[in-house]
């Protein structure tokens, strides 16, 4: 197994069984490194087990297939990811098997899992790796499981196991001063307990001789002259706000900004039991999505989500209040103005133009060219893939376009299986398809071939998606283009950008250079503090778990207000999901027709018809066949919970003032007969 020069130079310490960070350009090899020390030290002793984990599925098949495919003639290698059966014998595959590449959540669910074919130690492994190590902060799952082993430590645990880090960009943390950029480089250390930072110091001409460098250029559009379409939206909204008889009228359509303002007066409406705010709000926040996609892709794009939105509304809410009918009302007498201002051509986005001249100079010099387009949103994804597939300029040119997103769910649109993930990655590489166009799900970590041309279409976005994504421009005079409107926000953030990295490389230089005897005293300190605040704050949760009596609080309707149940009627499955035991639930809530599809397998249970509120159709979640027993289950959002303190309203469960107890198999059967 070859290395190169700079490869041998950063895993030394890593080769002495210390725990260090790998701080590589993306593409110049990290994987292959660590292949490399995983090797010898699965060598080294009999006993050793390694754990390599990843932030996303597609990773997981990838690290399997290519790089770690080198160790399976000399050891047992496995991978294990959310789709998977083998994640429910987890612990098995880790007795039977030398070498598991999983994600992070994977092994989480382990360490926490009561179940015996589940559950794992730390201790079981003897090597960690962590890929993208840079997401060890805050509330992250690698984090989580970080503090795990931090509080082992800090408690004296002995065989603990070796970490190592792998990260092409640490990033400053949003700070945007030296010595923030210092503190933030520090606590990634210490939360990884990395003794070391590893660079390339001696040799940098043998790294720039593997790793070349895109020509970043700026491709700027022009500002609509006119947009009449946008107008009517504003226009729109405007009157919605009228009638909800707000005064300050914002001026931050279309905006993000204005998308947190939305989302807090929806959340108010429903707290202070006022459905004309919170519907409102609603509607509003379609009306500012419209916006935002009329801003970057296609009007016709934009008109459609609204559309789809009023459609699917209509088709499975009742629509029995005032305020649901004057909104419905006001879009109907609007929709046929709406669709002929898409439909004309004059006023279509700039950006569209400016992205088909970058394409078409990209790929009428070059025939066999590869590219990924990053954008923001998933719908913008498909709506740039729709508008290729329809552009005869392009398709004469041979562009053969497909989507990338990620698997989660999403309320904008459709996500990914994970098996669509690797089917589009594959056949990117055996150059069925030509260009991608992707959320960032693209940007870290995976194996795709060399691109000519990486386009970040008109994104917002921190120092490292930037770094990430330019480095998948590994071809050789290859182009990372950033495309935006002339003087726009996304230009100026892409120019912080490449200041933050300057200011990024010269913390972790100031680290890398600082006394041993000192570094090593900061970061003790840091983690210390990180124990006493994970103490706090479990404390802070279990009081607030506390707070209120189940028996004492009501689940009502989000949209009209019905108390249907109370928090003691809640039980927990796999402690993350979260059913209704009470026989007399079902009175409440109807079916759908249709079973909810899923890609994945479970253990012993299966998702069935998604429920609805009785009396007005607002959705509320799935049944969930369990041990042959059909179980409502329930999503907290579509929910405002009332208290003896007031009414709450919460997206997450982790957020409820009551405690929630596990599913008892035996509770229910006595329950149900």
């Amino acid at each position: 197994m070859e290395l190169r020069d700079y490869q041998w130079e950063v895993i030394g310490p890593a080769l002495e069984g210390k725990n260090i960070i790998i701080w590589l350009p993306t593409g110049a090899g990290k994987t292959r490194a660590a292949v490399y020390v995983c090797k010898k030290h699965l060598e080294s002793q009999d006993k050793n087990k390694v754990v390599v984990l990843v932030n996303t599925v597609p990773l997981v098949d990838q690290h399997l297939k290519n790089e770690f495919s080198f160790l399976q003639s000399q050891f047992q290698i496995t991978s294990v990811y959310g789709d998977s059966l083998q994640k429910l014998f987890f612990s098995d595959m880790v007795k039977s098997h030398d070498l598991i590449i999983c994600t992070a959540q994977i092994l989480y669910n382990a360490l926490n899992s009561q179940e015996e074919e589940m559950h794992v130690e730390l201790t079981d492994f003897s090597l960690l790796v962590i890929d993208e190590c840079h997401h060890t902060h805050k509330g992250t799952v690698y984090n989580k499981i970080m503090e795990d082993y931090l509080d082992r430590k800090l408690k004296g645990q002995q065989g603990l196991p070796q970490i190592l880090g792998l990260t092409a960009s640490l990033g400053t943390g949003s700070s945007n001063t030296l010595e923030a950029a210092k503190a933030h480089i520090l606590e990634i250390c210490a939360n990884l307990d990395a003794e070391r930072i590893m660079s390339i110091n001696k040799q940098n001409s043998s790294l720039d001789c593997h790793v070349p460098c895109p020509k970043k250029q700026y491709d700027l559009a022009e500002p609509r002259l006119q947009d009449p379409f946008g107008e009517k939206l504003r226009e729109i909204m405007t009157q919605i706000y009228t009638y909800l008889n707000v005064s300050d009228i914002t001026t931050n359509f279309g905006t993000k900004y204005f998308e947190q303002q939305v989302v807090e007066l929806e959340m108010k409406g429903a707290k202070e039991c006022c459905q004309k705010t919170r519907v409102c709000a609603l509607h509003l926040r379609k009306y500012n999505d419209a916006l935002l996609t009329n801003e970057t892709v296609r009007m016709i794009d934009a008109f459609n989500m609204l559309d789809e939105f009023y459609q699917i509304e209509q088709a499975t809410k009742k629509l029995t209040q005032e305020s649901e009918q004057y909104l419905f009302q006001l879009f109907n007498e609007n929709r046929l103005s709406f669709l002929a201002l898409a439909k004309d051509s004059r006023y279509e986005n700039p950006k569209l133009d400016k992205l088909q001249q970058v394409l078409q100079d990209q790929f009428q010099e070059l025939k066999s060219s590869r590219g990924i387009v990053f954008t923001w949103r998933r719908q913008s994804a498909y709506s740039l893939h729709e508008w290729v597939l329809g552009n005869q300029a392009l398709c004469a040119l041979g562009i053969k376009s497909d989507v990338l997103t990620g698997v989660g769910s999403s309320s904008q649109t459709k996500h990914m299986t994970q098996q669509e993930q690797q089917d589009v990655i594959q056949r990117f590489r055996k150059g069925q398809l030509n260009l991608l166009f992707s959320t960032s799900v693209a940007e870290e970590g995976l194996d795709i071939p060399e691109c000519n041309i990486i386009i970040r279409y008109g994104l917002m976005t921190n120092e490292i998606a930037m770094m990430q994504a330019r480095g998948r421009a590994r071809a050789p005079n290859s182009i990372c283009s950033i495309l935006a409107k002339t003087n726009s926000k996304e230009v100026a953030r892409e120019r912080l950008n490449e200041t933050l990295e300057i200011l990024m490389e010269s913390a972790i230089k100031w680290v890398q250079e600082m006394p041993e005897e000192e570094y090593h005293q900061r970061i003790a300190k840091l983690q210390h503090e990180g124990m006493i605040s994970r103490k706090l704050r479990d404390i802070k949760l279990e009081q607030q778990r506390q707070l209120h009596d189940p028996d004492s609080v009501l689940f009502c309707c989000l949209n009209c207000n019905l108390a249907v149940c109370r928090a003691s009627d809640l039980r927990k499955i796999e402690n993350m999901h979260h059913i209704n035991i009470n026989p007399n639930f079902s009175l409440y809530y109807k079916k759908s027709q249709d079973c909810v599809a899923i890609s994945r397998q479970f253990k012993d249970w299966k998702l069935g018809n998604s429920i609805s509120c009785e009396k007005c159709g607002q959705i509320w979640g799935v049944e969930m066949v369990h041990r042959d027993f059909i179980l409502p289950m329930l999503a907290i959002k579509n929910f405002v919970v009332e208290t003896p303190n007031g009414r709450q309203k919460t997206r997450k469960w982790s957020k409820v003032t009551f405690e929630i107890k596990a599913f008892d198999y035996t509770e229910y059967c006595n329950i149900t007969f």
